[in-house]
């Protein structure tokens, strides 16, 4: 024992199990938008703890190259953190899916290669499967990523890109990466083989992805968030990485959780998500848009009052505050309100904006309290005892068609019940439809104001003109 200084196997293995608790711990924190914050920095703690006790484990000789990509990870990791708007997250999400499943694929192709390239070495079969299922989840998920990113930047039309024998097409190539994956693990580790197997495996990520409308890219984030995940058990196994394993499975498991709660908020199936084209324009009654006579169009000072008599008021917050970047200026709205005796809450639907969280996120910013925040199953029945309901941006999330028109492509779809608000404002820029491409039935209810005007300089009408209300 007196010799032995420092028990290499039991620093590792206790460091790993620090790593692990501390990546529980932090995904549980992040339930709750109070503690998201820690614990995002608990569960980064935990990473760089694996990170640096992998390097002692690996004994890895070329520090210098590491240090030097962790330098300039860290840099641009920074500067996208610090300079990102709040609009352009859900597309950051999407490109740290895809580098994600990147990295775990370059695992699994990079243990290919070695070991086919060791003459006379047969690949285990455990290890040559997990090395497949690496590759194809990956590259899936790193394509994939990178086509929904480019829909949500509208590099990529965010509508449905269909074409003929397309469900066809993309099962025979399945089948195709099923055979070649086949072939690899028990007659022979080809390399030629396997060079095609990538590239119809990056095909096959963007084949899945372009068909899915831009209403559904909540869904499809979090189910690539999974997606990545999967592959990092995956190269875990690759590799016999404990940490890898752990933080995969939890990753894979909370985004499928995650892609669950918001498929059942849309009221749809996975399948239907991902075979389906949801966000194609309707050509029926529901996606007829009418013009701006037909709604009751009101001015901030008539809002202002309606606002600063009301006892409660909810405020539905969308994406079109996000791209208006009036979070702060609906904070200031909120607390003169208060000031006057009001009950300010925000109604939050799981599917709002681009992303899961993405409204969650936005009010944090400008300091909201949380307790403010109520998801849609916590707030729901209240907006028939609410007098005023403020709509802001939030668009097939508060369309009534959801539960009345069968021939909507949201029928059935849980919203929140802003028409039953004794009074109902909604800011918005235009008629314009939302993702699921189909006029809002709110618009023209008899208890409907219509703002028009872009969502920051409304709402800074309506902060001076509720204060001028005595």
């Amino acid at each position: 024992m007196g010799d032995r200084i420092l028990d290499l196997p039991l620093v590792i293995g206790s460091t790993y199990l620090v790593a692990a608790t501390l990546l529980i711990v932090g995904l549980k924190l992040m339930n709750s938008p109070a503690t998201a914050r820690r614990g995002n920095l608990l569960a980064s703690l935990g990473m760089l703890l694996a990170i640096g006790v992998t390097l002692l484990d690996r004994q890895i000789v070329s520090f210098a190259a590491i240090g030097a990509g962790v330098l300039v990870g860290t840099i641009i990791g920074a500067v996208f953190a610090r300079t990102i708007k709040m609009t352009a997250m859900p597309q950051m999400v999407a490109l740290f899916n895809g580098f994600g499943g990147g990295a775990s694929a370059v695992i699994a192709i990079s243990e290919f290669v070695r070991l086919s390239d060791d003459a006379g070495t047969e690949i285990p079969l455990q290890t040559s499967v997990t090395i497949m299922l690496g590759t194809l989840i990956g590259l899936v998920t790193l394509s994939g990523s990178f086509i929904a990113f480019g829909k949500l930047q509208e590099i990529v039309t965010t509508r449905p890109v269909t074409y003929p024998l397309q469900k066809t097409i993309s099962g025979a190539m399945f089948l195709t990466i099923v055979a070649a994956a086949s072939y690899l693990i028990v007659v022979s580790p080809d390399l030629p083989v396997f060079l095609a197997l990538v590239a119809i495996c990056l095909l096959f990520g963007v084949l899945l992805v372009i068909p899915i409308g831009g209403a559904d890219m909540p869904v499809v984030i979090s189910l690539l968030n999974s997606y990545s995940g999967i592959a990092a058990a995956a190269a875990g196994f690759v590799l016999n990485n404990t940490i890898l394993i752990v933080g995969g499975a939890l990753v894979g498991a909370a985004g499928l959780i995650l892609t669950q709660i918001m498929t059942k908020a849309m009221h749809r199936s996975l399948a239907n998500v991902i075979f389906g084209t949801f966000g194609a324009v309707p050509t029926g009654a529901a996606g007829a848009i009418r013009s701006r006579s037909d709604v009751r169009e009101g001015d901030a000072d008539d809002v202002a009052i309606m606002l600063s008599y009301a006892q409660s008021v909810i405020i539905v917050p969308g994406y079109g505050l996000a791209v208006a970047q009036a979070q702060h200026q609906v904070r200031e709205l909120a607390d003169l309100l208060e000031a006057k005796g009001v009950n300010v809450r925000y109604a939050i639907h799981p599917v709002a904006g681009r992303m899961p969280g993405h409204m969650n996120v936005l009010l944090a910013e400008a300091n909201v309290p949380y307790d403010k925040l109520f998801d849609l199953d916590a707030i729901n029945d209240d907006f028939e005892r609410t007098d005023v309901a403020v709509v802001i941006g939030a668009n097939d999330v508060t369309n009534p068609a959801a539960r009345n028109a069968t021939d909507s492509p949201i029928y059935g779809m849980p919203i929140l019940n802003v028409d039953r608000a004794r009074q109902v404002v909604v800011l918005k820029r235009s008629l314009s439809p939302g993702f699921a491409g189909i006029d809002n039935e709110l618009f023209y209810k008899e208890n409907t104001t219509m703002l028009f005007g872009d969502a920051k300089a409304s709402v800074v009408r309506l902060v001076t003109a509720v204060g001028e209300v005595s």
